[in-house]
């Protein structure tokens, strides 16, 4: 029985995360979750945005499961997702987008299969930012290093080669910053020469991002910096349905937290219009972390069963089921 730490986050949050805790419950899946938060929540109820409990908790777990988290806005706190990020070393930012039937985009019948690797610790989100008010100039570095650089590029290769994919392009912008760029264009040259058998590609961000709108189904996995990666792993969500369909991992050498990335949805919490696909999915790719693929599959396949039947899906999936309907409907598909 693996034990999970459970975020369940802010807004929609507590109910997506319930359905996804029903889901399991249904399938039989092996985990206990351990229920900590983080968040408005916690910071309404305690005055501490990230209590010392999840702190133990994640040290303890190393997995985790979070929904969406709400930073209160103009008080000088820091994004709580970047603070865990470079507290436990989570690298990898992870973010598969593949076109599922039953889910609408520009892009249905195009055959996107393609998982975006970025660099979640460095970058322009170092943290390194100086402003001289006295002279109106603010000042934002990017730090890569070489072992930071080296260590995502080699995940997104071991990634491709473990899972039968045939490409890896980095995105750059090399050509204008030529030292953070290069460390970044160096490191995955390594890691195509430690792994011959995956074909390589280099893009210029900017064409990166026109090629993704023209022709997304020429890629397969991406590998990029922090900025970038934040950039285009949105755009690659808006390719196949939006952010809330996708899922999304922070990875690191001996922790992984889970995650919806979409946003909190204040507007709507406690309405049961929420979407738990998003969630449902970051979950899946946990049990599939923590060597669960059977029961992935298996929920997995009831996922999407029910989204080819509108009248179980959610409102922003073209039905009218509430929150708890779209869960119960893939409950009843779990045997079929």
């Amino acid at each position: 029985m693996q034990r999970i730490t459970l975020i369940p986050g802010d807004g929609i949050g507590p109910e997506i995360t319930k359905a996804v805790i029903d889901i399991f419950a249904a399938a039989e899946v092996p985990v206990q979750w351990e229920e900590q938060n983080a968040g408005q929540t916690t910071f309404d109820a305690s005055g501490e945005l990230i209590p010392q409990a999840l702190l133990d908790s994640l040290e303890q777990n190393r997995v985790a499961l979070k929904g969406p988290i709400t930073t209160p806005v103009g008080k000088g706190f820091r994004s709580i997702n970047v603070t865990l990020r470079q507290k436990y070393n989570l690298y990898q930012n992870v973010r598969p987008s593949k076109t599922t039937p039953g889910i609408a985009s520009r892009y249905a019948d195009s055959g996107i299969d393609l998982v975006l690797f970025r660099e979640n610790t460095e970058g322009l989100y170092s943290g390194l930012e100086m402003y001289d008010e006295h002279n109106g100039i603010a000042d934002s570095i990017a730090r890569n290093t070489v072992v930071g650089a080296r260590r995502i590029c080699r995940a997104a290769f071991a990634y491709a080669a473990k899972h039968g994919r045939k490409k890896v392009t980095m995105a750059h912008k090399a050509n204008i910053l030529k030292v953070a760029g290069k460390v970044m264009l160096d490191a995955a040259q390594e890691a195509a020469r430690e792994f011959p058998q995956i074909q390589y590609e280099e893009k210029i961000i900017d064409n990166m991002c026109m090629q993704l709108v023209m022709r997304p189904e020429q890629f397969d996995v991406i590998v990029t910096t922090n900025l970038f990666g934040d950039i285009l792993s949105d755009l690659c969500a808006g390719l196949v349905g939006g952010l809330g369909v996708v899922a999304g991992a922070n990875i690191g050498d001996d922790m992984a937290i889970f995650e919806a990335v979409h946003g909190s949805a204040p507007d709507i919490a406690g309405q049961g219009k929420a979407n738990p696909t998003a969630l449902l999915r970051s979950a899946l790719m946990m049990l599939h972390h923590i060597g669960e693929h059977a029961k992935a599959d298996q929920i997995e396949k009831a996922l999407h069963l029910t989204l080819q039947d509108k009248s179980k899906c959610t409102g922003d999936l073209g039905g009218s089921a509430s929150t708890s309907e779209f869960a119960q409907a893939i409950i009843g598909n779990l045997g079929k």
